[in-house]
């Protein structure tokens, strides 16, 4: 049998850990860089007055099957570490959206048929919408805004306005108006369009460091590999048979090297190569797109009515019961997703406007003990039409690219990175054996 290789893996957010996994689980010598203190990359745990927090309150569908699949195998429990519910979407006192307990995809079709705050006209516009979307494969000719799509099919501004605009920030983290029609297909495609389990959506009782990174560093450790944190590789430098990462401890030299580094990270190490110069500028040209996320810890006896709600026309868009999900009573997160008017106030003032909100909507009245704001203002990529994604392969021999930015159906999620970090590991893997 040939010598197992040496993979550089740089970056340990759920791309890098993935690539991670899978490399090991082959039994190649693993050694994953990444730069912060802690993995996770823009999915992590974030510890304030002693509570651990997420930079971003994420949700996971149940057709997310390698992301699920990843936790599985470093050891984590699907059963005990997610709140598992059938779709429902519910804007509080406006709309209702509960998938029935019928086989795919009558769950979906009973569901609209039977959605609350919707006309019957409504209702059927949608159920006419996503069987024809079925008949064409969720594939269009040419790709154009969301909005256009849901306009040309007759989605009427109830139907956009309680269904399609929630669901589409939620998924793609980019506005209608500017959104990809066919990235958003790809997403009911799999979700909507799929098994009743598909389209379950998972709540995590666990920060998202913990959920999976963790657990990885741990499994690669177990087999024979390591994970070096406060590394930051500053140059790739490529020879005949091998790449060396210069960081900022030492060199290190490697079979093989996957950047799973952020974007401009990306950049910054792609741009020195001119054979790299297209890559490059496909990463720089990403446009990006907000999430601000609102902690308010609230005395114990608050608690919604649902652990996930949803508000109309607030800047405050969906609500997380951290009590009822993780046992943190009290606590709630409050989602903010894609652009808008939030931006443009102090971290004071939206803690503020997002309190009155949750005062005049929920009617919680008792004053929060403390407020904790959380932005993160290059969350995801901007999911607009015909976007430019990069190849996993650049044309450099030996080194590979990971990252929900790659190339690939998924908007900007957890389910993008992991499939981008396996599908490298997998490259990696059939190249070696051949």
């Amino acid at each position: 049998m040939a010598a197992q290789l040496k993979i550089g893996i740089i970056g340990g957010g759920y791309a890098g850990m993935a690539a991670a996994v899978e490399l090991a689980c082959h039994g190649h010598r693993v050694t994953v860089l990444e730069s912060a203190k802690q993995l996770g990359g823009r999915a992590r745990g974030v510890e304030y007055n002693g509570v651990m927090l997420d930079n971003g309150q994420h949700i996971l569908l149940g057709c997310y099957k390698n992301t699920l699949g990843m936790i599985e195998k470093t050891g984590g429990n699907i059963a005990e570490d997610f709140q598992r519910l059938p779709l429902q979407l519910t804007i509080h006192k406006h709309f209702e959206l509960k998938a029935a307990h019928l086989p795919a995809p009558l769950h979906l079709l009973a569901g609209f048929m039977n959605a609350k705050g919707l006309s019957w006209k409504s209702r059927f516009a949608a159920a006419r919408f996503m069987l024809a979307m079925r008949s064409i494969k969720f594939n269009i000719i040419k790709d154009i805004p969301a909005i256009e799509l849901l306009h040309q099919y007759n989605q009427d501004e109830a139907l956009i306005r309680f269904l399609w605009e929630p669901v589409c920030i939620s998924a793609l983290n980019t506005p209608l108006a500017k959104s990809s029609a066919q990235v958003l297909l790809n997403v009911l495609r799999d979700s909507l369009n799929g098994s009743r389990a598909d389209s379950e959506m998972l709540l995590p009782k666990l920060d998202f460091t913990s959920l999976f990174p963790q657990r990885a560093a741990r499994f690669i450790e177990q087999h024979g590999s390591q994970v070096l944190l406060s590394h930051t590789v500053e140059a790739i430098i490529p020879e005949v048979n091998k790449i060396t990462l210069e960081t900022s401890h030492r060199e290190f030299s490697f079979d093989k090297v996957i950047c799973a580094a952020s974007p401009a990270s990306a950049v910054r190490l792609l741009q020195p190569f001119p054979q790299l110069q297209e890559t490059a500028a496909q990463i720089a040209a990403i446009d990006y797109q907000p999430i601000y996320t609102v902690y308010l810890q609230y005395p114990e006896n608050v608690k919604l009515p649902q652990v996930m709600l949803g508000l109309d026309r607030s800047i405050s868009q969906w609500v997380f019961d951290k009590g009822q999900l993780a046992g943190q009573k009290g606590l709630l997160a409050v989602v903010i997703s894609a652009e808008g008017h939030h931006q443009e106030l102090t971290q004071e003032q939206l803690a503020d406007q997002v309190i009155r909100e949750l005062k005049d909507q929920l009617g919680i009245l008792t004053s929060a003990l403390w407020h904790k704001v959380i932005a993160e203002k290059r969350a995801t990529f901007a999911c607009v039409p015909n976007m430019q994604r990069p190849s996993t392969i650049p044309p450099i021999p030996n080194l590979m690219l990971a990252g929900d930015f790659t190339e690939g159906d998924y908007p900007a999620t957890l389910e993008g990175a992991v499939i981008s970090g396996i599908n490298c590991a997998n490259a990696i893997q059939l190249a070696f054996q051949a």
